[in-house]
């Protein structure tokens, strides 16, 4: 059973799929020739798209994972269950927008957005597997 607050993560977890959708429509769009760009805008919005679903999801199961194995509510427990949605805004924000510009063939500055995101991801990553491996991160059986 979730707790209130994975409720709450998972609830806004599902309501960004929403934000996912409308992204697949314009990377139709892009698809099908609507939208001008070019070949490294096409490749860096498509990779955009993807991650922010497959990190969508792989939050949610993060959230379950937590509560299902009663980790704590602690500095590690918030990381497991927040960083990997955080990695899922930041990677799919930084490549929409450090490929934006008219003609672009390269990354613009925001590209760093990129690298936060996967620091994001392995902080969320590494926190869960620990809280799952790691006993006293977890609460007491009742």
């Amino acid at each position: 059973m979730l707790t209130r607050r994975s409720q709450v993560i998972a609830g806004i977890l599902l309501l960004l799929i929403v934000t996912v959708e409308f992204g697949g429509v314009f990377m139709t769009q892009v698809v099908n020739g609507n939208v001008e760009t070019t070949d490294f805008q096409a490749s860096f919005w498509r990779a955009g798209h993807a991650h922010a679903g497959v990190l969508t999801i792989l939050s949610l199961t993060a959230v379950l994972l937590a509560d299902g194995a009663r980790v704590a509510w602690g500095a590690v427990g918030w990381l497991a269950r927040l960083a990997i949605p955080a990695a899922g805004v930041l990677m799919s924000t930084g490549f929409f927008v450090s490929a934006l510009g008219d003609g672009a063939t390269g990354p613009n500055g925001f590209v760093v957005i990129l690298g936060l995101g996967g620091i994001s991801l392995a902080v969320g990553v590494v926190s869960l597997g620990l809280s799952l491996l790691l006993p006293r991160l977890q609460l007491p059986a009742t």
